[in-house]
């Protein structure tokens, strides 16, 4: 009888030997990408509510505030209406490029009657840097008709007056309100604010309007807009979406989502 050949040793699947090779080395274990569950601060990560979450909050707002004394709109503007103008343009663009722009649009167009006659295609260039171009100089054109025939030129300061503008959403009227006419109306939730929300254990939620909703409860109404524009400093400047700052951030010893270990 011929010899049976010995059998090779069966091959390790490629995800173990992988995990084998991944194991050994000065790169073995990697940090967790997940901002979801801080190994480290499992306590902190339990969900708060009531007085509880009103003195989390207000603790958050007092060391942010001190931190970020200077936060404020970063949209440039003089009236209601040049805020106005620059927030719709905002949207999917940086402040930074749409201060860039705006001077240029309010030299040409100084208020809304003259932005409400202007040539769609010279609008559409002066504003293209910002992106989506077109339908921002659709929601320009109608917003600024709408402000010359329903409230002869003037920006109108109540949030149903405002919201039934062509191209303004809650967001945007919230802006408005807050920045240009001293209104505490809403939270101005924009990518920032709603991702830093969920990240300091204030809500689980992530639409802007239950985000919101679950803010304006355990925030005084009169530091609504202030408290945008301190998540929105903070959320540029430290608490980024790719890597968040934690060793040298304020909050990283309360905050239940920090990467730094607390005890």
């Amino acid at each position: 009888m011929p010899k049976e050949k010995p059998r090779a040793a069966p091959k390790a699947p490629r995800a173990a030997a992988r995990s084998a090779a991944e194991s050994s080395g000065p790169k073995a274990r990697r940090e967790p990408k997940s901002l979801g569950g801080a190994l480290h601060n499992k306590k902190r990560r339990r969900k708060l509510k009531g007085d509880e979450l009103r003195a989390h909050a207000a603790e958050i707002y007092r060391r942010l505030l001190a931190e970020h004394p200077d936060a404020h709109c970063e949209l440039e503007f003089r009236t209601p209406y040049e805020l106005l103008v620059a927030t719709i343009l905002s949207a999917q663009c940086t402040d930074k490029r749409v201060n860039m722009v705006t001077p240029s649009v309010f030299a040409r167009y100084p208020g809304p009657h003259a932005l409400a006659e202007a040539p769609p295609e010279e609008l559409e260039e002066l504003i293209k840097s910002t992106g989506f171009f077109r339908n921002k100089a659709k929601s320009l054109l109608g917003m600024s008709r709408a402000v010359v025939e329903r409230h002869g030129g003037s920006v109108p300061d109540s949030m149903d007056a405002l919201t039934a503008l062509p191209g303004v959403g809650r967001k945007t009227a919230n802006v408005i309100l807050g920045n240009a006419f001293g209104r505490n109306e809403g939270v101005v939730v924009d990518t920032h604010v709603g991702r830093l929300a969920v990240r300091l254990g204030f809500t689980e939620e992530t639409d802007p309007v239950k985000v919101e909703r679950a803010l304006m409860p355990i925030v005084p109404r009169e530091d609504w807009t202030m408290l945008s524009h301190l998540l929105i400093f903070h959320g540029r400047r430290v608490c980024e979406a790719r890597v968040p700052k934690c060793e040298r951030c304020v909050l990283a010893d309360i905050c239940p989502s920090s990467r730094v270990p607390h005890s």
